[in-house]
Formats: structure tokens, sequence, C-alpha cells
């Protein structure tokens, strides 16, 4: 497997390319600014560009989308309970008002767990709603991909529309049943490093630590 790891747009967020290392294929998640960069540093690795994937709604992740398509003609992949939140019907105010581009609405609809294959590669898809209603996390190879669900000694905030903090709580327990070396890739340049691991989330992470998410 091929990871690069990318920091676009703003607002710290960590852009990724995920490909097969045989056959090449890759997905992009979450394009948030800086699109022809993606697309460049995708071109010089020798990866085409199969999906454009938003691990959720928020207009910071999903603001390249439109572009993106533009550049790769790849398929916006999101959860439909974002899709529908963020994306169809009267959207796209805030993210104008904010200078962000509006995301059209997705080509694939996700819903629940499911799988992504990427040339050799089995691409787990888990839910994990909280800071969002669609909220996903990748888990490919042992790294996790983890959106704004969990960041470097933290997690996203539940303030917001469609928030929950209970399922937030429930989505990062799950995660903490993950293999502890499994490597985290956070969706924000938040912490005091771009990764991490389970392990150390489950020592340091302030939600498992301040609602004791390892107690039975």
């Amino acid at each position: 497997m091929i990871v690069k790891q990318l920091i676009v747009g703003h607002m710290a967020v960590f852009c990724y390319l995920i490909a097969c290392e045989s056959t090449r294929a890759a997905l992009v998640v979450d394009p948030a600014g800086d699109e022809e960069r993606i697309v460049s540093e995708a071109r010089k690795a020798d990866l085409d560009i199969r999906y454009i994937f938003n691990s959720h709604g928020h207009a910071d992740h999903t603001c390249g989308n439109k572009r993106m398509k533009e550049l790769t003609g790849a398929p916006v992949v999101m959860h439909a309970a974002d899709d529908d939140l963020f994306n169809r019907g009267k959207r796209g105010v805030f993210e104008r008002i904010m200078g962000f581009t509006p995301s059209p609405p997705a080509d694939l609809r996700l819903d629940g767990d499911t799988t992504l294959s990427l040339g050799d590669l089995e691409i787990q898809v888990l839910h994990t709603p909280g800071h969002t209603p669609g909220g996903l996390c990748l888990l490919v190879e042992g790294s996790l991909f983890t959106g704004d669900t969990l960041f470097v000694g933290s997690g996203g905030r539940t303030d917001l529309p469609g928030a929950s903090l209970p399922t937030m709580l429930e989505s990062i327990k799950r995660l903490m049943s993950l293999p502890e070396e499994t490597v985290v890739w956070p969706g924000h340049h938040y912490g005091d490093t771009p990764t991490s691991t389970i392990g150390r989330e489950k020592k340091t992470n302030v939600y498992v630590i301040e609602f004791d998410l390892l107690e039975a």
C-alpha cells in the first residue's frame, strides 16, 4: 500500500492519497483545497485516482470535491446521511459565506459498514458517527484513516448540527478495540505528531481518558 499525507487548505486538513502498489489505483481522502497539487502528487507517483472519498460532509473536508471531480472524473463517495444533510436540497449558503466551494451530491452513497476494492487492496469502511451522522473511517493493512472521529490526542467537535457526544464516544470506543499497533492517520494536524497508534491513543487521548472508554 502507498500512503501520501498532504496538508491542504487553510484549516490544517490532512488529505490522503491511498493506493495499491501493484496496480497504482488510488483514492483521495478529503480533498480540502490545493486540488491541482494533489493531482500533481498523484501523477508524479504514477497513481490513477479512482475515488474521491469523504470522511464526513463538513465543507472544510469536501470543498475540493467539485474541482477534483473535474480534474480526475472520479466519483465522489460519502455516507448517505451526510450527503443528505450537507449536499442536497438548499445547501451551500454557509459554505459560500466561509469561502468554501460546496460539494456536488455524492455519486456513491454508502450506508453503514462496507468494503471498497482498490486494485488489490480491500478497504474496510467503518461507519463512525458522532462528529456528523455519516462519519466514516477507512481501515486497510493496519492503517486507520479517521477523519474527524479521532485526532492525535483528541477527537472532533460535537456541538455542531447533526453531532452527538454519546454517539461519538461509542465510535471512539469501537476504534479503541482495534489492535494497538494500528496506525492512526487523522483528519487534521491538531496533535503533537502527524500520526499516532491505537495503543498510544488508549493512553493519551483526552476522550478516552476523561470518559473512561476503556472501562468495561
